[in-house]
């Protein structure tokens, strides 16, 4: 009988040893991660909802749908879906009609120049960030930044053409009204002001991939492109800030109204055929608008008498003009091409620009 009670008071004790090591270690171990800054595993509270894995895996499927768009706009995902599984191998290529927008800084390069890496990556992040409202807000998206340019989209959702070319106008005057508001801020700053020119066209587009097997990205190709690009390239020497193709301005006017005036008819580098431009000054104040309206007239006037081959009076007509307008850059141009024609000897009768 007293061996067995003995028994049990040993048993007792060697449990009561036992516990007494693990809390003491236990408590050691914590001690020793907090002093290493490893954080402690402690258990939920009973009353914490445990977050279903199915549910989490789906939050973070969403975040990363999320970050990817930044990548790859989610309009170009909702073409490719269109095409199912097909449309994620290279090469995959879809039709469509869009806007094109190319939008671009002047005098970027001599003002990179000014600055150090980092400050003109702060300046690029800084003014993007001003002009994406603008398109994403009349139903546009990013294809891609080049440089100091911007190439947008407009493809408006279950919209029809004048929709697309109409969000593409609104778009480009918002991001002028954008742009004058960053001015602002940067004449605060001490810092001079920028312009950019806005380039415009409506017509198909071939939305698609490219690339190699290992690296792949997703493209906008065509003529509709490279006519955009062009008409932008014209903004600076022509002193517009917006201008745009025929086409588009056609169709934009099945929808609303705007200022806008018939800048020349004109063959485009790269191309055979002539396109019609278009400046658009909706966003000017009321004294320009009024100005550039008043020339309308005389621009077509002075096109007529150029096709004509009547270089003699078109001159006339656009000194008048000029002396008339003399920061009118359109009027400008006019005069300079009638000057160089009346000293050629054999012209197609187009202007090459």
């Amino acid at each position: 009988m007293l061996w067995g009670l003995l028994a049990i008071l040993a048993l007792i004790l060697y449990a009561v040893i036992i516990t007494a090591l693990w809390y003491f270690a236990k408590k050691q171990n914590i001690a020793n991660e907090t002093l290493l800054n490893i954080p402690v595993k402690r258990e939920p509270p009973l009353n914490t909802p445990i977050k279903d894995p199915i549910a989490q895996k789906a939050d973070e499927a969403q975040t990363l749908q999320q970050t990817f768009q930044k990548f790859v706009p989610r309009q170009f995902v909702d073409h490719f879906a269109m095409g199912g599984a097909e449309s994620l191998k290279l090469g995959y290529a879809n039709n469509d009609e869009v806007a094109v927008m190319f939008c671009d800084i002047r005098g970027f390069t001599g003002l990179s120049e000014q600055m150090t890496p980092q400050q003109l990556m702060n300046f690029l992040n800084s003014y993007f960030l001003r002009m994406n409202a603008p398109i994403h807000d009349n139903f546009g998206f990013i294809d891609k930044f080049i440089g100091d340019a911007i190439m947008a989209l407009f493809d408006h959702p279950n919209g029809q053409a004048m929709h697309k070319a109409a969000d593409a106008i609104n778009a480009a005057l918002g991001l002028q009204k954008a742009l004058k508001l960053y001015n602002h801020h940067r004449s605060n700053s001490g810092y001079a002001a920028i312009k950019n020119g806005v380039g415009l066209h409506y017509g198909p587009v071939v939305l698609g991939t490219v690339g190699s097997d290992d690296r792949m990205d997703t493209t906008v190709i065509g003529d509709t492109v490279n006519i955009a690009q062009r008409i932008e390239s014209l903004t600076d020497p022509l002193g517009i800030d917006i201008m745009a193709s025929q086409a588009l301005v056609d169709e934009a006017l099945k929808h609303m109204s705007f200022s806008h005036r018939l800048v020349d008819n004109v063959v485009l580098k790269g191309r055979s055929t002539s396109v019609d431009l278009v400046e658009i000054y909706e966003h000017l104040p009321p004294h320009e608008i009024e100005q550039r309206d008043a020339s309308i007239h005389l621009i077509q006037e002075g096109i007529q008498l150029r096709s004509a081959r009547n270089f003699k009076d078109a001159i006339t007509l656009f000194k008048r003009a000029c002396l008339k307008y003399p920061n009118d850059t359109v009027l400008k141009h006019h005069l300079k091409v009638c000057e160089e024609l009346n000293y050629t000897l054999e012209w197609d009768g187009k202007v090459h620009l």
